[in-house]
């Protein structure tokens, strides 16, 4: 079925293009979602004539996702859980859940929007992107714990980590800048 699509879309394509879909996904997304048009002679005069309101629309749309991506810019979310001894979920964390975190800190989010490939089952910090619009995506860090204080636990066990791997990389690369001292004076003796 060709459809002609009402906004851009990825792995499909942009706004205007006329591209060829499944008639399921067009009947049970596109339509209804209202992100394509059936491509026919009248659809296709019909969006020649909105195009430029579309695309103003679109413009619109992409500067608020882009204020609120600056807003949610190192926003950390605490996922509270019940877990096992060794760490592994009773349930599981889903997109839905973080989507429900985000809305209880005051981001107007869908949970459409989170792309969280597949569901948390074990305790820790994990990092997900949130499609904000077609344009506009923002990763979004949170940690999933039995409790608070055991989630501020975990980031500053993180935080210590990071700080221990940056040290080491420093070391190594003022031993690298050392060997290469040693093994040009050597060349020039």
């Amino acid at each position: 079925m060709d459809v002609i699509l009402l906004e851009r879309i990825d792995r499909l394509g942009q706004m205007g293009d006329v591209v060829q879909v499944r008639p399921g996904f067009a009947r049970n997304f596109l339509f209804p979602q209202k992100k394509a048009l059936r491509a026919n002679k009248d659809n296709k005069a019909f969006f020649e004539s909105k195009r430029a309101e579309l695309e103003a629309l679109n413009i619109k749309r992409r500067d608020e996702s882009q204020v609120l991506a600056k807003k949610m810019d190192g926003v950390k979310l605490i996922i509270v859980r019940q877990a096992g001894e060794g760490g592994q979920l009773y349930g599981s964390v889903t997109a839905r859940d973080i989507g429900d975190a985000l809305r209880e800190k005051g981001y107007d989010v869908d949970r459409a929007a989170v792309m969280l490939n597949n569901p948390v089952k074990i305790l820790g910090t994990f990092r997900t992107s949130v499609r904000l619009h077609a344009d506009v995506k923002v990763d979004v860090d949170f940690t999933v714990a039995r409790s608070v204080e055991e989630a501020n636990l975990q980031a500053s066990a993180a935080l210590l980590e990071r700080a221990e791997d940056a040290e080491k990389l420093l070391g190594e690369e003022q031993a690298e800048a050392e060997a290469q001292g040693e093994a040009e004076t050597a060349a020039q003796a």
